[in-house]
């Protein structure tokens, strides 16, 4: 088995997409209206319309419902990457909620927890220690 992707449940597509192409630099690949994907190195994130979700079994998911689960993304520079979603670099506007700001962790990564329009978590971290390095480069 190969744990390759998460779906995020939106009202808004083209919203999410746009928050998560801004935040991790990857560009998505549409399917249809209501489905889109962005891919990176590691794992596949899919974002998909309520619409879709009767295609599965009509009321399983709920849009923004999420309060348990944190999508995370390795980048090479958090603070970069706060930068560009809290509107501190000069051409960027706020298109995230700030739960923690830049902090290194005891694990040895820095790491900057935010909320996606929809208020999904999402955590963005880089390596600082060479333990930290270590464990993601199994």
């Amino acid at each position: 088995m190969d744990f390759v992707s998460i779906r995020i449940i939106t009202g808004d597509v083209a919203r999410l997409v746009d928050f998560y192409e801004r935040a991790t630099g990857a560009r998505a690949v549409w399917a249809t209206e209501d489905f889109a994907e962005l891919r990176t190195a590691r794992a596949t994130l899919a974002i998909a319309s309520t619409r879709t979700v009767a295609l599965f079994a009509p009321g399983c998911a709920v849009a923004a419902d999420n309060r348990s689960v944190i999508t995370e993304f390795l980048v090479d520079d958090v603070d970069r990457v706060h930068e560009d979603l809290t509107g501190t670099s000069a051409d960027a506007g706020v298109v995230a909620e700030v739960v923690a700001g830049p902090a290194t962790m005891p694990w040895g990564n820095r790491s900057l927890l935010v909320r996606d329009p929809d208020g999904n978590l999402v955590n963005f971290f880089a390596p600082v220690t060479a333990e930290a390095a270590a464990r993601l480069a199994r």
